[in-house]
């Protein structure tokens, strides 16, 4: 007769894989155009979809150039471009559910004729998430080794928020451009919530006067509150927020020369929240009866663990794209931004990249030039495994020497630790050949020292209880020259 095993199934929901694909996306400005001077872009999802083989995502970019006329005049223009694009990776079905992150890699400038074309370069880093599924070995006619393991599930959840800052500034006669960079510094998991919290640094280019151009910067804070029932106490999270719209009104009051600045954000939170969930599975078996070949499995979970933040001021010589001299006048520094990885070295990890930004100049002539200019970096910190965000705050440039530039900045890097959980188990059980009979009433037996109760049970093929009942004072794991009396109960024909 077989044995008879039992099992359960374990159904939850999990990141099931990642695909990244890039497009491009252009835009045309007209003939008015002079001297292109600084160009931005950012790009926001409006919707993705998994398909057979592929992941069709679509969004729209929006584009804004700042340039100077043929009579000198600074000028601005803006323009909005939608666009859809396809991610191919045999893993995508129709039943994953699709979460796209959209990064601009790179922003071009080309001339065609009278025309301007700007040109961005979309990457998309898109997490698939699916029902996971496992079958676990739960009971049976079998001597079993129970230990509880950690299952992760994740929860997909989502709000929108709209948060507002008013201030005040020196007299400014038009915004010219403006850029907003996104920071989540921490997620706060309660009952039935999720409370995501960060900061938005605001960066304005302005004109200030007739030929003269300003910059400044205001870090927003937020909070975004997120309804997710499955959320509870020591759940972990991940969240990524992006700006759906900006509206930014400056009210000038020439007498005072003073400006007053409101602006208005509207934003969009997509978040995952992490459950652990104990499974009773069975790491190991055996029968009293019978030789058994065990099938085991594993399964792997990710997600993520504690948040930690540094502060770092950083100061050095910067790249340039084009020369500068003593006759330069620097007007003002804006775009602000980061790239940067985890790195290891043998002295520890380290945040590694470049704090990138466009320097407005003023030449001799009356001209003004934008000049990109970027500033590497290498801060030590305190992390494993972790994704890194970098927020740049208050770069400024100065020419001590003569064609070089010095630029001082504050990073505010966020650390999101990631971990997996990983949980190996017994899936079923066959059986194998009966177990060969011992005829003894009684037998002693010399365990291994250093065996525990379950090793010396599963070499007896008694189970656990038994050996215990037999041998009270035997204490584990056992020690050499210890001996082990096995009874065997012996009926007595008449």
């Amino acid at each position: 007769m077989a044995i008879n095993t039992q099992t359960e199934t374990f159904r939850g929901y999990g990141k099931r894989g990642t695909v990244s694909a890039q497009t491009a996306v252009e835009c045309r400005f007209g003939q008015e155009v002079g001297t292109v001077l600084s160009v931005h872009a950012d790009a926001v999802l409006t919707g993705a979809e998994s398909g057979n083989g592929e992941v069709r995502y679509f969004g729209k970019a929006h584009f804004s150039l700042v340039y100077e006329d043929d009579e000198k005049h600074v000028c601005r223009a803006e323009k909005g471009v939608e666009f859809t694009a396809i991610a191919k990776d045999e893993i995508c079905v129709p039943a994953f559910t699709a979460k796209a992150k959209l990064t601009v890699e790179n922003v071009s400038v080309r001339r065609e004729g009278a025309s301007v074309y700007l040109a961005a370069l979309l990457g998309a880093d898109i997490a698939l998430y699916g029902e996971q599924t496992f079958e676990y070995l739960a009971g049976g006619e079998l001597v079993l080794k129970r230990e509880p393991s950690t299952v992760v599930t994740a929860h997909l959840c989502g709000g929108a928020a709209e948060t507002e800052d008013e201030f005040e500034t020196e007299f400014i006669g038009d915004i010219l451009q403006h850029s907003e960079t996104v920071n989540v510094t921490d997620t706060v998991v309660s009952t039935g919530t999720l409370a995501v919290e960060g900061e938005i640094n605001l960066g304005v280019l302005a004109l200030k006067g007739a030929n003269a151009l300003v910059s400044f910067e205001r870090l927003v804070p937020f909070r975004i509150e997120i309804p997710c029932d499955e959320a509870s106490y020591g759940c972990g999270a991940e969240a990524r927020v992006s700006v759906l719209n900006v509206s930014i009104h400056a009210d000038s009051d020439e007498e005072r020369g003073k400006c007053k600045v409101h602006a208005e954000f509207t934003l969009q939170a997509d978040a995952c929240v992490y459950e652990e969930i104990a499974v009773d599975t069975v790491t190991d078996a055996f029968s009293q009866t019978n030789d058994i070949s065990l099938k085991f499995a594993e399964t792997s979970e990710h997600g993520v663990g504690e948040t930690s933040r540094v502060t770092e001021r950083i100061s050095g010589r910067c790249a340039l794209s084009s020369p500068v001299d003593f006759s330069d006048v620097f007007q003002a520094v804006t775009l602000q931004r980061a790239e940067a990885n985890l790195v290891k070295t043998e002295d520890g990890a380290r945040v590694e990249g470049v704090a990138m930004a466009t320097l407005m100049v003023l030449g001799t002539d009356g001209t003004h030039r934008g000049i990109e200019m970027s500033l590497p970096f290498s801060v030590p910190v305190t992390a494993e495994n972790c994704t890194v965000s970098v927020l740049v705050c208050g770069m400024s440039a100065r020419q001590r020497q003569e064609g070089e530039i010095d630029a001082e900045a504050t990073l505010k890097i966020t650390l999101c630790e990631k971990r997996a959980w990983n949980c190996k188990f017994i899936e079923n059980a066959e059986e194998g050949e009966p177990l060969a009979v011992n005829d003894c009433a009684v037998s002693v037996y010399i365990p291994r020292a250093g065996d525990g109760l379950w090793e010396l049970a599963k070499s007896l093929k008694k189970s656990p209880e038994e050996v215990s009942a037999s041998n009270p004072d035997i204490e584990f794991p056992v020690k050499e020259g210890q001996r082990v009396i096995v009874f065997r109960k012996k009926t007595l024909n008449a």
